[in-house]
């Protein structure tokens, strides 16, 4: 059996919903609202192929008035897992997707992710209401990654395929409204799973890893070019693109991006060629890809466009993934990011390298940032975690203190959760 079916990516296999959850310490009195979290999770008997390619399910728990009122696990109703084909002989259907990565809240909507196709709007219970053009305007996928202006409420996204466009820059405002589409330029079909924001740009990941036809039914089509080249593009918000080459890289996910004295700052988790070819052959299914998504290290690249110069920065070399931050910050300078591995969280002062570690010898999903009302600081909130005990018998709904990686609270969930993807805390209105 693939391993991305066993262990702790076993998938699980039905829907349940329990109440009145067990918590162990305190939960914050003020919190109220729903955490989220999306992953691959293929229904019984069948095999993606692809640990990315499982049709996805939300597991969410409902907060409220210091009680963990509910958890339930929700497949999204795609066409796909209703047996629609992504290609068709008319072309492609991008609402036949697995909708696996993320979910987030835009205007008011809910919203299951996957950068393949068109996003799926669910409802606060988690049922599927459907997917979501945005009354017809989007005609390209949707990254699972958009980035939400804290200070505008616009929701800045891009999608990329394997024909051209292969590049699409889109922007929704804050009704919710697409009001922006434009291509960007780049050599070819790369695939750029994450970019970032800044308060008058846009950062662009052209790096080289691109869409290879003939891997199409063997997994997931992408791989590796020497030849591609690699680049981090500077986008000023409805300009054009000043693109600075880089040392060949890839990046799944970065953390927070700014302007420093016209210069921009981005960190990331960066992978060389040979982590990135040992990661991809893990994740296709050949050993346990839990243990194997973590990166090459915390990097720092700081982009001129007044020189066109770029300097390049490993940070730390500890394996990592899944960078987070408090968001009231995006695309503003911040000096605190979090970060998973196998078995720890790990807190990154971003302005001396320092870190801190909480070892928990369990297995963390994503850290969300929640911030304080009354915050007084940047990192002054909870870290909210599906953390999974190393033998499968278990998950839980972790708290740590974001300031000092101190243990607050935990949720028991009443089913192991599969390794998965990104979540979000979403606040009663």
């Amino acid at each position: 059996m693939p391993a991305y079916l066993e262990g702790l990516l076993a998938p699980v296999a039905d829907e349940i919903e329990t109440i009145d959850l067990p918590v162990t310490g305190e939960l914050p009195a003020e919190l109220a609202g729903r955490y989220f979290r999306n992953g691959p999770n293929p229904l019984p008997g069948q095999d993606p192929g692809h640990w990315f390619a499982g049709d996805g399910m939300i597991h969410g728990v409902r907060i409220q008035d210091g009680r963990a009122e509910w958890y339930r696990n929700r497949w999204v109703k795609t066409t796909k897992l209703a047996g629609a084909q992504f290609l068709t002989e008319t072309g492609l259907d991008r609402a036949a997707v697995t909708a696996n990565t993320n979910v987030i809240r835009h205007a008011g909507k809910v919203f299951a992710l996957v950068e393949s196709g068109f996003p799926y709007e669910m409802t606060p219970e988690l049922d599927t209401v459907g997917p979501c053009d945005f009354g017809g305007r989007l005609t390209t996928a949707m990254t699972a990654h958009p980035k939400e202006d804290p200070v505008t409420g616009d929701l800045h996204f891009f999608g990329y395929g394997f024909m051209p466009p292969y590049l699409t820059y889109h922007r929704l405002d804050r009704t919710g409204e697409l009001v922006e589409s434009r291509e960007i330029t780049v050599p070819g079909p790369t695939m750029m799973h994450d970019f970032s924001i800044t308060e008058n740009h846009v950062i662009w990941l052209d790096l080289p890893v691109v869409f290879e036809f003939e891997r199409v039914g063997k997994g997931m089509p992408y791989v590796w070019s020497d030849s591609y080249g690699a680049r981090i593009g500077v986008m000023p918000k409805g300009g054009e693109v000043q693109w600075f080459d880089v040392d060949p890289c890839y990046v799944f996910h970065v953390g927070n991006a700014y302007e420093d004295q016209g210069r921009i700052v981005l960190d990331a988790v960066r992978y060389s060629r040979d982590k990135f070819a040992g990661l991809w052959d893990e994740i296709s299914g050949v050993t346990n890809p839990a243990e194997a998504a973590v990166g090459s290290g915390l990097y720092r690249w700081i982009l001129d466009p007044a020189t066109g110069k770029v300097v390049e920065e490993l940070r730390d070399d500890r394996d990592i993934e899944f960078p987070s931050f408090n968001e009231e910050q995006l695309g503003r300078p911040s000096k605190f990011l979090y970060t998973v591995t196998d078995n720890a969280i790990v807190k990154y002062d971003t302005d001396s390298g320092r870190s801190e570690v909480n070892e928990l010898g369990k297995n963390p999903g994503e850290a969300e940032f929640v911030s304080k009302q009354d915050a007084k600081t940047e990192d002054d909130g909870w870290l909210m975690s599906i953390v999974t005990e190393h033998d499968g018998s278990g998950s839980e709904l972790l708290f740590l203190d974001a300031k000092t990686l101190d243990f607050a609270a935990s949720i028991k969930l009443p089913r192991r959760v599969p390794a998965g993807f990104h979540g979000n805390w979403l606040p009663d209105a």
